[in-house]
């Protein structure tokens, strides 16, 4: 199928991607952008969606690696899994994606080493970031998007427990221009928090 996003930067609009009402997403488009640019990603890069509902950080992580990269993509939710696979061929990088059905962090055991892994906020997010640091790279990048600010506190005191560096922290409040009768509304998207860091590079 054609790529009917032709850039390299990331950013899709999100009525390109397919949803469904019963899968949160896509992660919003400046939520995307800024994730992406936390994730810090190179051509041939592998990369592990942890959570990827809709599939929109998958898309935009498959169009970054590129041909030669991989990007793993895990849900617990049947529907996501397919709702993912079918963005992921609409969008053409379906040759350097593999999307599986299972629970993290167990789902993650047969991933390969990632130099990327991104994390949608969870309960059982201490034991999944465990199962990331195990499948980082050293020098790799994780960077988990949270909802609730309790997600973001538990992932900023995990990685310091693992010894990630440089955990950087970002609030986005992002509003959206509505075209009116009388001009342009603005209407606030729900905040998130970005939490990204660095296996340090003397981990094995």
């Amino acid at each position: 199928m054609v790529n009917i996003w032709n850039y390299k930067t990331p950013g899709v609009p999100d009525e390109h991607f397919f949803v469904d009402e019963n899968v949160p997403g896509p992660t919003k488009e400046e939520v995307r952008v800024l994730t992406i640019s936390k994730s810090r990603l190179n051509e041939g890069d592998v990369v592990i969606d942890v959570g990827c509902g809709t599939g929109g950080l998958t898309v935009e992580a498959a169009m970054q690696v590129g041909s030669n990269g991989k990007v793993y993509a895990l849900d617990d939710d049947a529907v996501a899994v397919a709702l993912t696979q079918r963005n992921v061929e609409k969008f053409g990088v379906n040759d350097r994606v593999i999307v599986k059905l299972g629970v993290a962090p167990i789902g993650l055991s047969d991933f390969p080493l990632a130099d990327a892994i991104l994390v949608g906020g969870t309960a059982d997010l201490r034991a999944i970031l465990c199962a990331v640091n195990a499948k980082l790279r050293s020098g790799g990048r994780v960077v988990v998007n949270a909802i609730l600010l309790e997600t973001a506190v538990v992932a900023v005191d995990e990685l310091r427990c693992l010894g990630f560096e440089n955990i950087d922290v970002t609030h986005v409040s992002v509003s959206k221009g509505k075209q009116i009768k009388s001009g342009t509304m603005m209407l606030a998207r729900n905040p998130i928090t970005i939490v990204s860091a660095v296996k340090s590079l003397g981990d094995i």
